[in-house]
């Protein structure tokens, strides 16, 4: 599917057949661009374990640095976080707040057709913002297409993002204390 690329990825809309088109990408083992509540992601699922090796690649990422899950609802984040962590998360879910515990940072997006994304995909996929690493987060699909467009399987087109901001991380202690990663719109 990914090897050979040399053209652009195919640009789907954000619907119904663009959620199957993006589905049957992502559930093959590709990588695809997506758009959520934030900036858009390029997304692989967690148990393809040479997709998520090319969403590092795709963006230029030190293999240290971690990727966080979106997912589609309390519930599963709780499954990664544990349920204190999720607590702290669903104040704010869907919506603009990763919350990282347990060695896992995780978000549920305020993005309907991405959570249903998500869900078409086993409930949780690895999703880093849309860009090269150092470059801004691409808000808009042709920005992501510009970036990391010509690697990706897929580019889901859905406007521009309405958050436009990457979003607010957290972590969160075993003992419940919270440590502000990075401020984004979301005031924890």
């Amino acid at each position: 599917m990914h090897e050979g690329v040399s053209a652009a990825a195919p640009v789907v809309r954000a619907d119904d057949a663009g959620l199957a088109a993006a589905a049957a990408v992502l559930n093959a083992g590709g990588v695809a661009v997506i758009p959520t509540d934030t900036v858009y992601g390029l997304a692989a699922r967690p148990d393809r374990p040479a997709a998520v090796e090319r969403l590092y690649t795709i963006k230029g990422r030190a293999a240290k640095k971690p990727i966080a899950l979106l997912v589609a609802d309390g519930a599963a984040a709780a499954a990664f976080i544990g349920a204190r962590a999720a607590d702290v998360g669903a104040r704010h879910w869907p919506g603009a707040l990763t919350v990282v515990a347990q060695g896992e940072g995780v978000r549920v997006p305020d993005h309907a057709w991405t959570r249903r994304l998500i869900a078409a995909c086993g409930g949780a996929l690895r999703v880093t913002s849309a860009n090269l690493s150092g470059r801004r987060p691409a808000t808009d699909a042709p920005a992501a297409l510009a970036d990391v467009g010509l690697t990706a399987d897929l580019v889901a087109d859905d406007g521009v993002s309405p958050g436009g901001v990457a979003s607010t991380v957290v972590r969160v202690d075993a003992d419940g204390a919270l440590e502000i990663l990075r401020q984004g719109t979301v005031r924890v």
